[in-house]
């Protein structure tokens, strides 16, 4: 039996890994057919995992090849990167405000810390650049509201 974790590429009917990418054909536990589960290479658990075609038979699963893992790695990737996607969005939250004449930018930059995680609110000017941040709790709402009392404390 081959080993999963070797850096080696593996190209058998229900395993393959290649590239960073592990394709695994299992029994699907729901009903009385199969499903691929696809693994990046270092991760527990499967960035994807979906029902696999049934073999002429009828009972055991169409074996895998290139063509198959190739799609099964670019679908996996797609999931992964759309889901790092929404987790940066919510992490990281903007709005303008104007204040006087200027327009600025206020940040809220979320650092999700497993002991003690915090925010970072900051107010940019129209160049980008930095005026003033503070550090608040990771539960704080920013919205046009909340920057623009912000502002008007002087961003105390």
């Amino acid at each position: 039996m081959s080993d999963p974790d070797s850096d080696l590429p593996i190209h058998q009917d229900r395993l393959w890994k290649d590239d960073g990418w592990t394709a695994r054909v299992i029994k699907n536990e729901d009903d009385e057919g199969w499903a691929v589960a696809m693994y990046k290479d270092g991760e527990s658990e499967p960035a994807l995992v979906g029902p696999w075609t049934m073999g002429r038979d009828k009972k055991n699963p169409k074996p895998l090849d290139a063509g198959a893992f190739s799609t099964l790695v670019k679908t996996a990737s797609e999931v992964l990167r759309r889901h790092e996607q929404q987790l940066q969005a919510s992490l990281n939250k903007s709005v303008g405000i104007s204040v006087g004449d200027a327009s600025l930018t206020v940040t809220l930059t979320i650092v999700p810390d497993d002991y003690e995680p915090y925010a970072v609110l900051r107010a940019l000017d129209e160049h980008g650049e930095a005026i003033a941040e503070k550090r608040v709790a990771p539960t704080f709402r920013l919205n046009r509201q909340t920057a623009s009392e912000w502002a008007e404390k002087n961003f105390a």
